[in-house]
């Protein structure tokens, strides 16, 4: 069953404004209002003056999150009882309090839903993790670093190594896990990976016949490491001191999903300690745009300033696919792509 009221764009557009401004003759649609630019004290301001009190979807992105701070226990509890649902721009979605949105629904009657934009991501997070991996293993850093500063011909370059014939360990065998491993398979690599659960057979074909291992054989035997899994409280430091002890010697580590899935304090140790650690290829960072100097003192750490769905394509696909389920929430009373921590909530 559909559902009538007004749709709030939090933060600006980059490559859909005139699908957002048709949204207003889409089923449902009263009215389109926009909060592009402000504060978070202000936005609160309103959501409690009632200027928000009509509004039953809304859209918001991990850019947004600079003009309206976290939606966090504290921003949920100040959204008007009329919202039902949270539109989010992101695959990833930490900054969003889901269990207080689905904890805030229980008090309304059909509840705070959130989506994401997994699928649209997928290929572009899969190539950069590709390519980090490549930058990683051939130590590509310290080339560059000698070709820029004009030192080539009298600088001694790193032999490096090949993905042929090495075995790449992903953590986290979603969409995205699952893209990466079929490209990794053209580059001659066989491809393991760890779950919380394994996946189906048809899933695994998918993945290019992935093998499902676990968490322990994972560490112990890949060659290179990907992680691909979302940030949790769970899943938080996934990668210590601990985890990194019980890696292959020699091992590659490359990060496109979240930087505080690492401690880098402990990624720099391991790092320092000899040859325990090939190579790392990261394109998120714990405390970022803060990125711990010794990470960026390595030569033998290829970095990315969080770049990885950062194409015209990809962020086109992110906004339409936002687009998409604010129609279907409302046309329908359903999200496409509902974040999976809500799937008991029909």
């Amino acid at each position: 069953m559909g559902l009538s009221g007004a749709v709030l764009l939090l933060g600006n557009l980059h490559f859909v404004d005139p699908e957002w401004a048709g949204l207003a003759n889409s089923p449902g649609v009263e009215k389109l209002k926009e909060y592009r630019s402000g504060s978070r004290e202000d936005f609160i301001a309103r959501l409690d003056g009632g200027e928000y009190d009509d509004v039953v979807a809304l859209y918001r992105s991990n850019e947004s999150t600079n003009v309206t701070g976290p939606f966090d226990e504290e921003l949920v509890g100040h959204l008007p009882k009329s919202l039902r649902y949270v539109c989010h721009n992101g695959a990833g979605y930490d900054n969003i309090d889901v269990g207080a949105c689905t904890k805030a629904a229980l008090t309304q009657e059909k509840g705070i839903q959130v989506s994401s934009t997994p699928k649209a991501v997928d290929n572009a997070t899969a190539d950069t993790a590709i390519f980090l991996m490549l930058g990683a293993l051939r130590l590509a850093n310290i080339p560059l670093t000698v070709l820029r500063e004009g030192r080539w011909g009298t600088a001694k370059l790193p032999m490096a190594r090949d993905p042929q014939g090495k075995t790449l360990g992903i953590l986290g065998m979603g969409s995205i896990g699952r893209n990466l491993a079929a490209k990794a398979r053209a580059f001659g690599m066989s491809v393991q990976y760890h779950n919380r659960s394994r996946l189906p057979a048809s899933l695994e074909q998918e993945a290019a016949d992935a093998v499902y291992v676990d968490w322990d054989t994972l560490l112990a035997t890949s060659d290179v490491l990907s992680l691909n899994l979302s940030l949790t409280r769970a899943t938080e430091h996934i990668i210590g001191r601990e985890q990194l002890a019980r890696m292959k010697k020699g091992v590659t580590i490359v990060n496109t999903a979240r930087g505080k899935l690492i401690d880098e304090e402990a990624l720099v140790e391991a790092l320092d300690d000899g040859d325990r650690i090939w190579s790392v290829g990261l394109d998120v960072f714990e405390n970022e745009p803060a990125v711990h100097p010794g990470l960026i003192a390595n030569p033998r750490v290829f970095l990315l300033p969080h770049i990885g769905t950062m194409t015209h394509e990809t962020r086109k696909s992110m906004e339409l696919l936002v687009i998409d389920n604010i129609k279907s929430a409302l046309a329908e009373g359903r999200l496409l792509t509902r974040v999976k921590e809500q799937d008991g909530m029909d």
